[in-house]
């Protein structure tokens, strides 16, 4: 390589680094978000769809499980960390954006009936977002997780689910400057009550949840 294109390629990088040496001095120390629930500021959050998602996994033919995500989740959060008893909370997962690590499952599961008037195998081509709302809320002993009850509709079924819910943390978002806490939650649905148990019993009926979720105070 000659000193003529040596220099071509270094000046440019060199101007990258300098470019990016006032943002990286501007990158806090540590994490905006802890485990701290004194933290916690009273109010109603809105979910951030870039950063809440539903991981879902079904067992295959008794062999292993298949893993699968829900992403853009939306919803609210109403929370007082005084009266935690009383928080509601909402979300809509948009079933339309099932994502799978192999294309031709996801077709799958989105796919429409082989025969004119047959029912999907799965969700189909078109289906409506899955809503959930908590109807109660019981915290935990230890004050950073609780139980949440409620409704989950899914493909027009409306079944109760219970959510295992724990405090991740809180702080400034970094976007917004707003208040902002975070959650994991676990629960296990059974598909076919939801008019999803297609190859039942070789695909699973159990289908565990795991739920990660960031909720900004508005306002």
């Amino acid at each position: 390589m000659s000193r003529r294109t040596t220099l071509k390629i270094a000046l440019p990088l060199a101007l990258i680094a300098l470019g990016a040496a006032p943002m990286l001095a501007q990158m806090p120390t540590e994490a905006p978000g802890k485990m701290d629930k004194a933290r916690v500021v009273a109010g109603t959050y809105a979910a951030d769809p870039n950063h809440s998602l539903v991981a879902w996994r079904v067992n295959h033919m008794g062999f292993n499980d298949y893993f699968g995500l829900f992403g853009e989740v939306s919803g609210t959060l109403t929370l007082d960390p005084a009266k935690p008893a009383e928080a509601k909370v909402t979300a809509t997962i948009p079933v339309s954006k099932i994502v799978t690590v192999n294309p031709a499952l996801t077709g799958h599961l989105l796919r429409a009936p082989a025969t004119e008037g047959g029912k999907p195998d799965f969700f189909g081509p078109a289906p409506a977002d899955a809503t959930y709302v908590s109807t109660m809320v019981m915290p935990h002993k230890d004050g950073t997780s609780a139980t949440i009850m409620g409704n989950l509709t899914l493909n027009g079924v409306t079944r109760p689910v219970d959510i295992e819910a724990q405090f991740v943390g809180a702080g400034t978002d970094m976007m917004s400057k707003a208040p902002a806490v975070g959650f994991h939650g676990k629960a296990t649905i059974k598909r076919s009550e939801f008019g999803l148990g297609g190859y039942v019993p070789l695909v699973g009926d159990a289908v565990p949840l795991e739920i990660t979720i960031a909720f900004v105070k508005k306002g």
